[in-house]
């Protein structure tokens, strides 16, 4: 398993390293840490020895018996370095190269990946020192995590709350995953794709719905993944609980089935590749309450009619773009993937069960045109989507043969 070396600093949010550090062991990496003195005051070194089982290192002139000059040896034996939360300060030492304490000593030595989770009060945040440093920091290759809008230690509710500590594992996750596929950065670039994701909703009166268990986490996986690997990408989505990944062109969230198609409509021409991975609903209520419906002695029939189906007319369309559909079914899976395929004119269909629509790991396969296919077992969704697109592209190469 990969190494990750995490540096605390001295922001309010030292804290929550403790959390990232029992995330990143849970997922099985194996975690070192420097901290700075200021972070000492906030969190103790104990406690991130605890949780990372290794020990913590602050002070380069340590009394601790060692044999090896340790910036050098802790910079050699990271895969990645993730600094967490990474302050003004230390942005701005590193920018102008500073060395004068353990944390800035080894990142100055490493030659990893380094990935820096800011966080900071807003004006300082907002500072032209600050942005001109990371501009600087990122022409060397340098990667940064930006921070999320929330309520600050200085009580202002603005940007430069540290991310979420399990989005910022996923990040790091995720280099590890596209870093290992050739040519990643070039993969999709300058394609532009289209995803659909998430459920629809359609009302039937002011409090009541109809809906599905889609959670959205393969249509999110594949946006992000698609970004990753270059392509300029719009994601249309129903209602979900995740949050909107980075890098998106276009971020377009909808309710119901004829929203959904509606913005697809207007993307679709100016399109290379569409994935439809939304759970959209076949039906819709005939006429919408204006009132709630109120209980009644008897029985309560709902006419429902026909949504339009979004995936079979972009198909009827389909004049340069890929198709890519979902088939999530309960039973005759890959037969029932296959007819979807013709029916719909897709260039691909990926097939799963329909029980793992809320979870984080899938099953899936993926069918091309000619019917032949390729099996991933037991995958995190992230994972399968990398996975997908790899194979999207290879499929669009082929063609343009």
């Amino acid at each position: 398993m990969k190494n990750i070396l995490v540096g605390v600093t001295g922001g309010i949010a030292a804290y929550k390293s403790a959390n990232i550090i029992s995330l990143l062991k849970k997922r099985g990496y194996n975690v070192k840490v420097i901290m700075t003195k200021n972070a000492t005051n906030i969190i103790s070194p104990l406690t991130l020895e605890t949780l990372s089982r290794n020990r913590v290192y602050v002070d380069m002139w340590d009394e601790k018996p060692h044999y090896e000059v340790e910036h050098i040896s802790l910079s050699d034996w990271a895969d990645l370095v993730l600094i967490a939360p990474a302050t003004y300060n230390i942005i701005g030492k590193v920018a102008n190269g500073i060395a004068d304490d353990m944390l800035s000593t080894v990142i100055s030595a490493t030659q990893k990946p380094i990935f820096f989770a800011l966080a900071m009060n807003v004006k300082m945040y907002e500072n032209p020192i600050l942005k001109d440093n990371i501009e600087k920091l990122k022409k060397y290759g340098y990667n940064f995590i930006e921070a999320d809008e929330g309520l600050l230690a200085c009580n202002y509710i603005a940007k430069g709350r540290l991310k979420d500590e399990k989005e910022i594992v996923d990040e790091v996750e995720r280099y590890f995953i596209y870093s290992n596929i050739d040519n990643y950065f070039n993969l999709l670039k300058g394609k532009k794709i289209l995803i659909s994701s998430g459920r629809t909703r359609e009302e039937i009166d002011p409090v009541r719905y109809l809906t599905n268990n889609s959670s959205g986490k393969m249509g999110y996986s594949l946006a992000q993944a698609a970004v990753d690997l270059g392509a300029e990408v719009s994601l249309v989505s129903g209602p979900t609980e995740l949050t909107e990944p980075n890098g998106l062109v276009k971020y377009l969230k909808v309710n119901s089935a004829k929203e959904m198609y509606e913005e697809i409509e207007k993307e679709f021409e100016n399109t290379d590749i569409f994935i439809s991975c939304a759970a959209v609903a076949d039906y819709r209520p005939k006429e919408y309450q204006q009132e709630k419906i109120k209980k009644a002695d008897g029985n309560l029939f709902i006419e429902l009619v026909r949504n339009p189906d979004i995936l079979l007319e972009m198909g009827k369309r389909k004049d340069k773009q890929f198709l890519v559909g979902f088939a999530a079914e309960t039973n005759n899976i890959k037969e029932n993937a296959i007819k979807k395929l013709k029916k719909k004119n897709l260039d691909l269909i990926v097939a799963n069960n329909a029980s793992t629509m809320t979870k984080d790991i899938n099953s899936i396969e993926i069918i091309r045109k000619d019917e032949s296919s390729l099996i991933f077992n037991n995958r995190s969704k992230i994972e399968l989507a990398y996975e997908i697109l790899k194979i999207i592209s290879c499929e669009i190469i082929k063609n343009e043969k």
